[in-house]
């Protein structure tokens, strides 16, 4: 959610702010804006709708934003509706501010600067911080000085980037709680959101912790954490590694759907080959791994899902007791945390604000109860994240670059880790047999070949989508461990076609949902043969007595066939408990083709975000 680029060169950097700008369009936004500093002058525009609005605004007058130094914004509303009046940057006098996050305590302070004499043209929260810096600036002549004096004031998470007129070749960046890099030139640097954003420009990143304040100019980057100097290294990536480009494909989200089983293997291989594990993986943590007794899984939207699926996973193959929940519930009860909980955070960005809030509360109370052998996780897809970094294990899902908002291969890439760390936990523990694990090893060396399989049903599935089009609600059915994907396979739908979508599991119909069904409702049914087969069938039986109509992606010898109110897919049979990943993909297409049937925007669909850093 929102997205900073900021630049201090000798060259003119309008170009590679707007640049950055396109390249963090992933992450959700409804304006956006760019301020440069020129012969003394603020100058700025802004823009409400897409970057590429803000781009042809600049072209109308380009030279009016050759400039060496500016910052630049992707705003996503929270205070203040999407207007231009309350896109970023937002001035106070010679002070230019852009920032993502929240101000908790913004109001009180609005009255404050009021009293001062401080006008407002916007509803944001972010304006105060502007004329808080401006504030403290006329007293300190002093931008970094100003800079810290204004922070500890507020409250919240949030990253700014801040330039001043009278400081021309000075850029300072604030990080508390929401993610930002500082991207490392020769005669000139960056700052961004997300390295994404900067990597046409430079593959060094140094990564900023919590509470850090950095002053960068052309030739020089200082970072501060409470008020001395401090070191953060620089680190080099592989910039092929973070290729964003669509290709042969229309959208991001069929190209990261293609890219699956590729991006599955890469993630399996990093555990097991066809012997069993690999050396290297999780070996200095099993100690550790073999004192817990509980696992407690945290995570938000399909990161949670994925956490449904792996508490099947825990309890079926090594007995150990596995809580789900979502991180924005937990954090704000007074949740048990026993000893020897093993605290797993599932979140593709790694900046999840949820998530990380609830790490840090349980941490804090784990500190101050003396729980024993307390021990966090972090299944994240990006290794330089807050929550990597703020945690005692990184599992990593090797998805690669993830540029559309529903998530697909990040989530089949998460699965695929859980398993792995299961199967790791089951045979530290001797939990999982030889045999189990023999069997479950050479299962998930065969996943990919599976989901290549999948990807053959792609014309079908969209022909099956022209069913969808006029639908107005819909119930995706799964029983036993497809349940999640029943309710992964919903959020896909209502994310990127907004058509209404429920997810339940099958044996709830009579619950309740049975009451929606009529010729009119479409119902989803997962049927991979598996143990729950001849319950779910029941269930089939329950719509067609209502003369429902059923779109059936069912496995191959289910003996599920196709008739007048019932539409049958079949997949590929798969091990029972790595059907899962498998059937995602079905759910995962049907979405896409859904959404492009009804001119949705896939990628970037309305008022959603890729990295929800706000709570």
């Amino acid at each position: 959610m929102c997205g900073i680029v900021g630049a201090v060169a000798e060259r003119n950097i309008s170009n590679i702010l707007l640049e950055g700008l396109k390249r963090l369009e992933y992450r959700g936004y409804d304006s956006a804006g760019l301020t440069i500093i020129q012969d003394g002058e603020l100058h700025r525009e802004r823009q409400v709708g897409k970057v590429q609005e803000l781009v042809n605004a600049v072209n109308k007058n380009p030279s009016f934003f050759d400039g060496r130094i500016g910052i630049a914004h992707t705003r996503w509303a929270t205070h203040g509706e999407p207007a231009q009046c309350n896109a970023h940057p937002h001035v106070s006098g010679k002070v230019a501010v852009v920032h993502n996050g929240i101000v908790e305590n913004y109001a009180p302070l609005k009255e404050e600067m009021i009293e001062k004499g401080y006008s407002f043209s916007s509803q944001t929260d972010t304006e105060v911080v502007a004329h808080l810096i401006a504030d403290a600036y006329s007293q300190t002549n002093d931008l970094l000085k100003a800079v810290e004096q204004v922070t500890p004031r507020l409250h919240g998470a949030f990253a700014l980037g801040i330039v001043h007129v009278d400081n021309p070749n000075v850029l300072i960046t604030v990080r508390l709680g929401s993610p930002l890099v500082i991207g490392v030139g020769i005669g000139e640097n960056f700052i961004a959101s997300d390295q994404l954003a900067l990597l046409p420009v430079t593959n060094r990143f140094m990564y900023l912790e919590e509470g850090d304040i950095a002053l960068i100019t052309r030739d020089s980057i200082s970072v501060f954490a409470d008020g001395q100097p401090v070191s953060r290294p620089i680190k080099e990536l592989d910039a092929k590694q973070h290729n964003a480009d669509k290709g042969e494909f229309k959208h991001y989200m069929l190209k990261e759907i293609y890219e699956q089983p590729d991006a599955v293997a890469r993630t399996v291989e990093m555990g097991v080959d066809l012997k069993g594990f690999k050396p290297e993986f999780l070996s200095r943590h099993e100690d550790r791994l073999n004192e817990v007794r509980h696992v407690q899984i945290l995570a938000c939207g399909t990161s949670y899902h994925a956490g449904i699926v792996a508490k099947y996973w825990f309890e079926s193959l090594t007995r150990l007791p596995c809580s789900v929940e979502i991180a924005s519930e937990f954090r704000y009860r007074d949740p048990v945390v026993v000893d020897h909980t093993l605290m797993i955070c599932i979140s593709q960005s790694g900046e999840t604000a949820d998530t990380l809030s609830a790490l840090r509360d349980i941490q804090r109370r784990s500190d101050a109860k003396d729980i024993n052998g307390f021990l966090s996780l972090a299944l994240c897809n990006v290794p330089t994240s807050s929550l990597v970094r703020e945690t005692d294990i990184f599992l990593p899902t090797l998805a690669g670059v993830e540029i559309g908002v529903a998530s697909t291969k990040a989530f089949t890439t998460q699965l695929a880790a859980l398993m792995l760390l299961v199967l790791k936990i089951g045979r530290v523990q001797s939990r999982i047999s030889d045999d189990t694990f023999s069997k479950m090893v050479t299962e998930l060396n065969n996943l990919s070949g599976q989901l290549y399989s999948c990807l053959k049903l792609d014309q079908s599935i969209a022909e099956m989508s022209d069913k969808f089009e006029d639908k107005k609600s819909t119930l995706f059915l799964g029983r036993g461990i497809q349940f999640p994907i029943a309710l992964e396979g919903a959020l896909k739908l209502k994310e990127i076609s907004y058509i209404h979508a429920e997810g339940y599991a099958a044996g709830e119909l009579k619950h309740g949902p049975l009451a929606l069904v009529d010729k009119d409702m479409p119902i989803v049914v997962l049927a991979p043969k598996d143990s729950m087969l001849d319950k779910l069938k029941a269930n089939m039986q329950e719509v067609h007595a209502r003369h429902g109509e059923l779109f059936v992606f069912a496995g191959e010898t289910t003996q599920i066939e196709s008739d007048e109110r019932q539409h049958v897919i079949h997949v590929p049979d798969v091990y029972e408990l790595l059907a899962p990943i498998v059937y995602s993909v079905p759910v995962q297409l049907l979405s896409y083709h859904v959404a492009v049937m009804r001119g949705t925007d896939v990628d970037q669909p309305r008022n959603l975000a890729k990295s929800v850093t706000v709570e």
